[in-house]
This record gives C-alpha cells, sequence and structure tokens, in this order.
C-alpha cells in the first residue's frame, strides 16, 4: 500500500499523542536521507525514524537504535545546532496532503525563544526532509533541489518553502456528498480511479474500499454511473473521511499466505476473509511490515543468481526437448522404408531394368504402393538400401527415446528448483537449493569449498482436528520427507502433474477427518507452481504407494493408486509452527 494521507493522518494522530510537548535529546543520520531523533517525553525516551528515501520514504516510532556516522553530514550538524533541546509545540498534517510538520520551539544564542519547523515529505522519489524558519524561509535540506533539477520548485537556503500544487485535487476532509458526486461523475475512467485522482491523499487501495463499501464495480466507468450509485459512493466516502477527522483509525496487515500482502488504518473490507492482524499503533504496523516485506525482498535479491542458472538451463532444455521431439518425428517413417525392403525382396524380379519405380501391393495393408527406385541400382540393391535407411533410422528412434525422456526429467527437475525458489524465505533455504544445483552440475562448487551445512527445515503445521503436516521447502526436504520421515501408513499429497511440495501428513495409526485432508491438499496446492490458480487439482494416497524409481532426479516419484480433489490454494487459518 501507498504511504497515503489516512495513514499519515493515523501517524500524525498517534505522533501527537506521544511526543507533543517532548524535547529532542538526540539527533543523528545514519543514512544520507534519514534522521533518527531521540526525544525526551514525560520520563519516555521514543525514537523517531525519518526516512527521505526515494524507493521507501518513512515515518515512525522505533525502538531500535542505529549507528551514526563517525563524521556527522552537515545538516545533521545544522539540526544539531538549532534544535538540541528543542521542544516539539505541534505536528500536523497540512490539506491531508503526504506531508507532517514539527513545530518547534528553541533557544538561540542569545537565549531568545524562537520558533522553527522540520517538514517531512512522504512523496515517493520527490520525499525531502526540509528546515526552515517560522516564516516558511528554507534553513537547509537533507536534499537540496535547484531549477536544473525541477521545474516545480528550488528546494534551497533562502528559498520560500510550500507544498507544490502539482494536480488540482480536493481535501477529502472538506468536501460534502455533492462535492464528491460532482467529482467523479461524468469522467470517463473507472470510478476507483476517479475517486484517487480527484482527492488528496487517497492511495487506489482506499478507492477500491469505498467502491467495495458501496456496492459498486470499482472498474466500472465514473461516467456510466447512475445517482442511486453515485449516492452511495458518496456516503461511503463521508463516512470514511468521518472516521479520520474523528480520529478512529484500526491498523492492521492484510497476509497472503506468510506474505504481508496490504496494510491499512481501517479494515479493508474488499480482503474480507483473509488473515488480518491489528495493530495497536501505527508505528509498529510499519515498522513490522516493511521489515517483513524488505526480508521478502531480500530473499528475492539473494536468490536472483540462482534463478538466473536455472532459468537459463530451463530454457536450454527447451530448445533441446523440441529439437529432439522434431527429430523423433522425423524417424516415424522408419517402418515404411522396411515395408518398402520387404516387397522388393517379394516383387523385385518384376522391375524393369532401369525403373525409377514400382507398384506392388502391401500385403499387410492390401494397398497398391509406388516405392521409388535408383534406377543405377538393381531391385536387390534397392531393397538392401532401403533396410539400411530403416535400420539407421530406428537407431537414431532409439537413442533418441532414451534423450528426450532424459532431457524432459532434467526439464522437471528445473522447473521444480524454480518452484522452490518461490517457496524459499529464508537464506537457509537458498544454500540448500544452491547445494542441489551444484551437487546436479549446474553450478561449480570452488575448489577447497565443503558442502554447506543445511539448516533449513521444512514447513510444520498442525491441522484444526491437531495433525502433525510437513511440507518440504526443496526437492531435498521432499524426498526426507517421503522416504524418511513419514511411514507406510501416513498420507502423501502432491499437486498433479505440476511442480510442487511433497505434504505429509503423520496419521500415528489414525483415520483422517474429511478437514485434515483439505487442509494438506489446501498445503499442497499453496507450495506448488499452481499457487496462483484459483483452484489445483490434488493427488493423495498413504505413503506406501509412493515409490522412487532407480536413477531419478531428487524428490522425484510415481505412484499408481491414489485419489484426487481439487481445492483452492488457500492456507489461511491453518496453524503453522516454528520448528
Amino acid at each position: 500500500m501507498a504511504f497515503d494521507g489516512i495513514t499519515i493522518a493515523n501517524l500524525t494522530a498517534e505522533l501527537n499523542d506521544t511526543l507533543l510537548d517532548g524535547r529532542i535529546y538526540k539527533i543523528v543520520q545514519p543514512e544520507k536521507d534519514e534522521l533518527l531523533l531521540t526525544i525526551k517525553n514525560h520520563g519516555t525516551q521514543y525514537r523517531l525514524l525519518m526516512s527521505a528515501s526515494p524507493t521507501l520514504p518513512l515515518l515512525y516510532l522505533t525502538e531500535k537504535n542505529k549507528q551514526a556516522p563517525m563524521t556527522a553530514p552537515n545538516f545533521c550538524m545544522l539540526l544539531r545546532k538549532h534544535l538540541q533541546n528543542a521542544r516539539i509545540v505541534e505536528i500536523t498534517q497540512p490539506d491531508f496532503e503526504r506531508v507532517v510538520v514539527f513545530f518547534l520551539e528553541h533557544l538561540n544564542e542569545l537565549g531568545d525563544l524562537c520558533r522553527k519547523k522540520l517538514v517531512i515529505e512522504l512523496m515517493g522519489k520527490h520525499s525531502n526532509l526540509i528546515f526552515t524558519d517560522e516564516n516558511d524561509c528554507i534553513i537547509d535540506s537533507i536534499k537540496r533541489i535547484s531549477g536544473m533539477v525541477s521545474s516545480v520548485r528550488e528546494v534551497l537556503p533562502g528559498r520560500a518553502y510550500y507544498i507544490p500544487k502539482t494536480q488540482e485535487k480536493q481535501n477529502p476532509l472538506k468536501v460534502d456528498t455533492d462535492g464528491i458526486k460532482r467529482a467523479v461523475s461524468g469522467r470517463p475512467m473507472p470510478v476507483f480511479q476517479a475517486l484517487y485522482t480527484s482527492f488528496t491523499g487517497l492511495s487506489p487501495i482506499v478507492a477500491q474500499e469505498i467502491c467495495h463499501r458501496a456496492g459498486v464495480d470499482a472498474d466500472r466507468a465514473a461516467n456510466t454511473l447512475s445517482d442511486e450509485a453515485l449516492s452511495a459512493v458518496a456516503e461511503a466516502f463521508v463516512q470514511l473521511s468521518n472516521h479520520v477527522r474523528q480520529g478512529e483509525f484500526a491498523p492492521n496487515i492484510i497476509y497472503e499466505g506468510k506474505e504481508p500482502r496490504e496494510y491499512a488504518a481501517f479494515p479493508l473490507t474488499v480482503y474480507e476473509g483473509a488473515q488480518t492482524v491489528p495493530y495497536e499503533q501505527m508505528s509498529a504496523l510499519l515498522e513490522a511490515y516493511y521489515a517483513q516485506k524488505s526480508a521478502v525482498t531480500r530473499i528475492r535479491q539473494k536468490s536472483a543468481d540462482l534463478r538466473k542458472i536455472v532459468q537459463t538451463a530451463y530454457e536450454r532444455n527447451i530448445k533441446k526437448y523440441d529439437l529432439q521431439c522434431r527429430q523423433l518425428q522425423d524417424t516415424e517413417k522408419r517402418e515404411k522404408y522396411k515395408v518398402y525392403g520387404e516387397l522388393l525382396n517379394t516383387y523385385g524380379y518384376s522391375a524393369p531394368e532401369g525403373a525409377s519405380q514400382l507398384e506392388a501391393l502391401n500385403y499387410y495393408t492390401n494397398e497398391t504402393v509406388t516405392i521409388p527406385l535408383d534406377p543405377s541400382l538393381s531391385a536387390g540393391d534397392n531393397a538392401k538400401k532401403y533396410f539400411e535407411r530403416y535400420g539407421k533410422l530406428k537407431r537414431t528412434n532409439e537413442a533418441l527415446l532414451a534423450l528426450t525422456k532424459e532431457t524432459k526429467a532434467e526439464t522437471d527437475h528445473l522447473e521444480s528448483v524454480m518452484t522452490a525458489l518461490d517457496i524459499a524465505r529464508g537464506e537457509e533455504d537458498l544454500i540448500e537449493i544452491k547445494e542441489e544445483l551444484i551437487e546436479s552440475g549446474y553450478i561449480r562448487r570452488r575448489a577447497g569449498n565443503k558442502r554447506a551445512r543445511v539448516t533449513s527445515r521444512p514447513f510444520h503445521y498442525v491441522s484444526s482436528d491437531g495433525f502433525h503436516i510437513y511440507v518440504g521447502k526443496n526437492n531435498y526436504q521432499n524426498e526426507a520427507l517421503t522416504f524418511r520421515l513419514a511411514t507406510g501408513g501416513d498420507w502423501w499429497f502432491h499437486a498433479k502433474g505440476i511442480p510442487g511440495s511433497h505434504v505429509i501428513v503423520k496419521t500415528q495409526g489414525s483415520e483422517l477427518p474429511d478437514r485434515t485432508f483439505e487442509e494438506a491438499a489446501a498445503l499442497a496446492a499453496h507450495y506448488s507452481k499452481g499457487a496462483a490458480q484459483d483452484k489445483v487439482e490434488i493427488d493423495y494416497t498413504l505413503r506406501k504407494n509412493v515409490k522412487k524409481p532407480n536413477g531419478a532426479k531428487p524428490g522425484f516419484v510415481v505412484y499408481y493408486t491414489n485419489f484426487s480433489m481439487t481445492i483452492a490454494p488457500d492456507i489461511a487459518g491453518i496453524t503453522e509452527l516454528d520448528s
């Protein structure tokens, strides 16, 4: 979710409750575009993180400290000079913009009381931290923006500070239902887009939420809405605005599996039924959300090299398999040459010398066939030539059958590795996948390097009925679960015909309830290549029916007795354990 106006309104209310009348005790600049203020208030010490990063601008209270650089940057030194021991007298969000202004009082060198402002603009790549005097004259900023960089506004010492109005948007807290209807109606674009492009501080997801609460299709063109639908949208908009005005916030994170998908300062009914984790404070939510998002991003970045290796090998194998299949198709005419040879041995005596063809009855099909001949050869030599061609194609066919089988197995194996990379949550998971790629010959082990120590463990869940369910994260774990952890009477689940995790349900000799079968199948669907589909077909059988063919790739198994079910890959509500 974007760091939108409602999130900032929630945060501003929280900061007023926590920091108002507090004094700035310490100022550090751990990154070139980031400040960490330590503030003492009511006998408690708080840390306020202020980041103007172009990729991830943030503002929240945190308990974590950051190391200050050996030499403080100029902007940090300037703030220390003016704001050390300054008192926070007001925190505002002007015009519902993505801007927070801290009004500060301090004593100057002469002991006179002065007022300053520290402004943080949370506007994506245009984010900034700006220090001004009480008359909005810029003293300095963490990023200086000259006219050469921006034609909209200069952010330089001595310039007047103002919030640039690049779009004519209205403040959603200062508009009534009639104003909302006027702003939205007649616009040839989806309703939710008409909303967030007309009002300050609204993100697309909030606009979609308003439409959902109004019972209106968010993708419907705004200029096609009836008066009744427009009124419903306006009413839902006003209700949400009233909650913001009254400070009625309920911060929460919406999860998709274990990955945070969205967050908001209020319940998002558009994600009805999804797993939701509430937070008392927006700061705690932001810290948790972006830490988890960062972990996911970090794993994806760390897996990028492995993905490139696997993808390159996969594409090469696909091309090789296609070529082999075409060559195999060419060998299908070998039987025709065998028949030509046999017919020439039978009827060749009737072919005139120097003939270029011979018509003969095919006694296999009772049809007359025309056999091309080399006029320079006798019928017997032509027959011998056809038998030689048949033998060559037969040998080629046998070789290609083995090669295509081998290439297909390698392609399936690489697909399973790609799925394992999608499933991986931590660096320890990537280490095990890399080890598999080394042992499969896709990566060369460096001289002197030993086999990496594996600390990755399978996912461990408990069904609603108390049965323990284990899910492999990669091929090695799949094999270990199926052939070492599971016993013959345990149940085994796998997505049908696509790469995915082996899922084992430990029965302890008990009969499984239907609900446990469904939950195990949902896990097999979720941890498979079909996780993005609405429904996935799952095969399940007793572990004793699952076999590993000799020489098969890691994690590859066969089974001939099984049941099947089709289920959604939704694992919300299934309890995951840490071990």
